[in-house]
C-alpha cells in the first residue's frame, strides 16, 4: 500500500480548509459513482451540502437534499468516521436503513431479508431471463452473515488488497439485504483499505468501477461460480491500485486549484469565475477535448464576442493555455494542461 503513503503524506500539506474541501469533494464523487453503478443519479450539489452538514462544517448552503443523496451521504460519513471499529449486524443494518432513506417499495429496511423467493441477478426478457447469480435462501442471512462478520474481524493481518477484495466478494455473494448490497459491499471494501493503512480511506474505488462497470460485473459473476477466487482478487487488487492513482491526482488538482485561485483573486469577472468554477467540477480530467469558444457562451450566457474577449484575458492572465486554430481552439486549464 506504497501508494496511500503518498496520499496520507500530500494530504498532511494541505491547509484545514482545504483538507476539508477535498474531503467533502473526494467522499461526494464516490456517494455519486457507487450509486450510478446501481443506476441511480443524484445531484452532486446537494450531495455535497449533505456531506458537509453530516461533518458540522459551516461552509454549508442550506440546500435541500433528497432522500437519496441524505442517506448515502450519512453512511459515507459514517464509514469515513467510524473505519476503525469492528463490522456489526448493526453497523450494517444502520447502513442500509441510512441507503434506502425514504424508500416505500421495500419490504425489510434495516434487517437481512426474508422473502421466501430466491435473490437472484438477472437480465433479459421476462420470458426468457439470464440468471447471472443466485444468492444463499433467506432463511441462511444471520448464519451466513455471523461467519462473514467473524471472518472479516478476524481478519486484519491478511494483506491490505487481499483482504478487501475478498470482503467485497464475500459479502456481495452472500447477497444478504432486499437492495443496497453492491453499495454497502464497496463500503465494506473501502472499510478493510482504511483498517489496513489506519486513516479514513479516500480511495476512488467506486469512481474506478464506474468508469468500466461492465467489466466489474463481469468478473464478480466469474468469480461467483468457482471456489478458485485468484483472478478476482488480482482484478480488484489493480483496481484499487488505479483508484490510489486517481486520488493522489486529485489532491495534486486541489493543490493547483487553490494556488490558481490566490493568484487570479480579484482579477476575474463573474462570468470568468463562473466558467472557471464549471470546469473545475469536471476534476482533473477536464472537458473532453478541451474548452471551445463555444463551451464559454453557453456556461456564461453571454455573447460570442465578449468571450473570445474573456477567454483571451483568461490565457494572458495565466488560467488557461489555448491550442489550435479558428474552429479547433481549445482551452485547457494551466493547472492541469493537456496538449492537443
Amino acid at each position: 500500500m506504497k501508494q496511500s503513503g503518498v496520499i496520507i503524506g500530500t494530504f498532511r500539506h494541505l491547509g484545514q480548509e482545504d483538507k476539508d474541501r477535498l474531503k467533502v469533494d473526494l467522499i461526494s464523487t464516490e456517494a455519486l459513482k457507487t450509486s450510478e453503478i446501481e443506476g441511480e443519479m443524484l445531484d452532486r450539489a446537494s450531495l455535497q451540502s449533505s456531506i458537509r452538514r453530516h461533518f458540522g462544517l459551516l461552509q454549508t448552503d442550506n440546500r435541500r437534499s433528497q432522500p437519496g443523496e441524505e442517506g448515502i451521504a450519512e453512511m459515507m460519513v459514517n464509514l469515513y468516521r467510524t473505519f476503525d471499529e469492528p463490522l456489526t449486524h448493526e453497523m450494517l443494518f444502520s447502513w442500509h436503513r441510512m441507503l434506502t432513506n425514504g424508500r416505500r417499495d421495500l419490504k425489510d429496511i434495516g434487517c437481512y431479508r426474508t422473502h421466501e423467493e430466491a435473490m437472484q441477478v438477472v437480465s433479459g426478457p421476462i420470458v426468457q431471463p439470464k440468471v447471472h447469480f443466485e444468492a444463499p435462501p433467506s432463511d441462511q442471512m444471520n448464519a451466513q452473515m455471523d461467519a462473514m462478520i467473524t471472518w472479516f474481524n478476524g481478519s486484519r493481518h491478511l494483506p491490505a488488497l487481499t483482504r478487501a477484495g475478498i470482503a467485497h466478494l464475500y459479502f456481495v455473494s452472500i447477497h444478504p439485504f432486499e437492495d443496497g448490497n453492491g453499495r454497502i459491499g464497496r463500503a465494506i471494501a473501502e472499510k478493510a483499505i482504511a483498517q489496513s493503512i489506519g486513516q479514513p480511506t479516500l480511495t476512488a474505488l467506486a469512481y474506478q468501477i464506474e468508469k468500466r462497470r461492465n467489466a466489474y460485473y463481469d468478473e464478480l459473476e466469474a468469480a461467483n461460480k468457482r471456489n478458485e477466487i485468484t483472478q478476482w482478487l488480482l482484478y480488484f487488487a489493480k483496481l484499487i491500485l488505479e483508484a490510489q492513482k486517481t486520488t493522489e491526482a486529485r489532491i495534486q488538482f486541489l493543490i493547483e486549484k487553490t494556488k490558481l485561485y490566490d493568484r487570479l483573486r480579484g482579477r476575474l469577472n463573474e462570468r470568468q469565475e463562473k466558467v472557471l468554477e464549471r470546469i473545475f467540477r469536471e476534476g482533473p480530467e477536464g472537458f473532453t477535448g478541451g474548452v471551445s469558444a463555444e463551451n464559454y457562451v453557453s456556461i456564461a450566457k453571454t455573447s460570442r464576442a465578449t468571450a473570445t474577449r474573456d477567454l483571451a484575458e483568461l490565457v494572458e492572465l495565466g488560467a488557461f493555455v489555448k491550442t489550435g486554430k479558428l474552429k479547433g481552439t481549445r482551452y485547457w486549464l494551466s493547472c492541469n494542461p493537456i496538449s492537443s
